[in-house]
């Protein structure tokens, strides 16, 4: 084989192995950045775990006093109870049988941490799961209706905790804390947001 052929095809195997690196570059540039666009899009909430989170709006027209409704909030069961007068004057009844009577544990928002634990004394807020292992209570509001001292509350069937019907402990229960409050605040006189506090308004 002459020097001369021999020298083109060295030429042509090197240009062929430059375009052939180039392409092959190429092509698994685009295959890493297909791979890596869905990898960091799964890193992302979805759109249904952010609204999940997103404060949500109840309507409150149709709850009469004394009945409870139930939405869900981040997951979890929040409770909106409107409390009748009676109700109202019983929370006094039980002050002494009670471990934090007066929410001194941070549990609520500032604007709730009041006698009623509420924006409104009619109307309690609460996130419908036991402060224990995070059962969820039923709603007993009759009084005597879980023993001769009851004055109406909620009452965890898992281990036997009571709260009352502001969601405050009663002393000796395996729950340590109250309920908690959610943030909430009203828009107009029937209609709560859950899930923010007036200060975002």
């Amino acid at each position: 084989m002459k020097d001369d052929d021999k020298q083109d095809k060295e030429e042509i195997n090197t240009g062929r192995r430059r375009f052939l690196v180039a392409a092959s570059t190429v092509v698994g540039g685009i295959g890493v950045a297909s791979a890596a666009v869905p990898f960091a899009s799964s890193m992302l909430p979805s759109a249904k775990a952010q609204a999940a989170g997103a404060p949500i709006e109840v309507d409150l027209t149709n709850l009469q006093p004394g009945q409870m409704t139930v939405v869900e909030w981040r997951g979890k069961p929040v409770w909106i109870i409107h409390r009748t007068q009676e109700d109202l004057e019983r929370l006094a009844k039980v002050n002494d049988d009670l471990r934090d009577p007066d929410s001194r544990v941070d549990q609520q928002p500032a604007y709730a941490k009041n006698y009623y634990r509420s924006v409104k004394p009619d109307y309690l807020v609460l996130v419908g799961v036991c402060t224990h292992l995070g059962c969820s209570p039923t709603f007993r509001p009759e009084p005597g209706s879980i023993d001769s001292n009851w004055q109406g509350g909620f009452y965890c069937p898992c281990h036997g905790s009571k709260y009352d019907m502001a969601g405050r402990i009663y002393k000796g229960m395996p729950a340590p804390l109250n309920l908690q409050v959610p943030p909430y605040h009203f828009i107009s006189q029937k209609v709560i947001v859950i899930g923010e506090g007036p200060e975002k308004v």
